[in-house]
């Protein structure tokens, strides 16, 4: 099992970020790399739909041998990892919002979070905020319409920009000193958010640390991959012809995305 991919989902290219992680710090890892674009975004969609789609990607990746599942997304932890870990004999590791570490960032004592509508009403959301909320103050900004941009490989189009700063620009005026990208789309919004917010605003990311969990799920039951060529292979249940395209603009490098199969559609 040690040389089989590590399988990794998302409603679209948002898992791409978590990906860059996990390849920096597992780089002999080969990952099989699912985008449900043609259902993107899952953040205005219920609970249960999130659930059938995690369950049929998951059961794709298992034919496909892989070790281990990390659900790229937070709307889709909140919406699959449940029924994830109760069907599935491998390990799930899931992502969720940051706001431990906001918690821990913030001097004004004023943490913002842009989050998808599903995140936003989830039970995990609310539990993270009664663990690690205390006594700072938490805004939750759902920001619909982020993901179709970030969905077309738009980073910093007009459009983009306008909602972007009237998404945060409340919470800059709030006094927030640290915004929680809720989601990992948000992440490849980084240099915009920064150029509105400031360098002095923290944005808080999590996909290092699934990288790292997944690492320690790895060591302890030695499934770790030895070395040896690492592989990648993308599949996409919309176009593969875009999914590509939009896949290789945000990574930086040419790739290849295949059609998921119709079974999984």
């Amino acid at each position: 099992m040690n040389e089989a991919p590590v399988g990794i989902f998302d409603s679209g290219v948002g898992g791409l970020s978590v990906l860059r992680e996990i390849r920096a710090a597992l780089p002999a890892e080969s990952i099989d790399y699912v985008a449900d674009s043609a259902n993107a975004p899952w953040g205005d969609k219920p609970p249960g739909f999130v659930r059938e789609r995690g369950l049929a990607i998951a059961r794709f990746l298992l034919t496909q041998g892989v070790k281990a599942i990390v659900i790229g997304s937070n709307t889709g932890t909140a919406g699959s990892a449940e029924a994830l870990r109760s069907t599935l004999s491998i390990p799930v590791i899931g992502i969720e919002p940051g706001i431990k570490p906001a918690v821990r960032a913030t001097k004004t004592g004023v943490v913002g979070a842009i989050v998808p509508a599903a995140v936003s009403e989830s039970d995990r959301l609310a539990s993270l905020l009664d663990r690690f909320g205390g006594d700072v103050r938490v805004i939750i900004q759902p920001v619909p319409g982020l993901v179709e941009h970030i969905e077309d490989a738009d980073l910093d189009g007009t459009e983009l920009r306008r909602m972007v700063e009237s998404y945060i620009r409340p919470m800059l005026d709030a006094g927030a000193d640290a915004i929680v990208l809720g989601s990992t789309h948000y992440v490849f919004l980084k240099p915009l958010i920064t150029e509105i917010a400031g360098e002095h605003v923290s944005l808080i990311e999590t996909g290092a640390a699934v990288a790292r969990q997944l690492t320690r799920v790895l060591d302890e039951r030695g499934l770790r991959a030895a070395g040896g060529d690492a592989r990648e292979r993308f599949w996409t249940s919309g176009d593969p012809a875009r999914s590509q395209h939009v896949i290789s603009a945000l990574l930086g490098r040419r790739i290849n995305v295949e059609k998921l199969p119709a079974q999984v559609q």
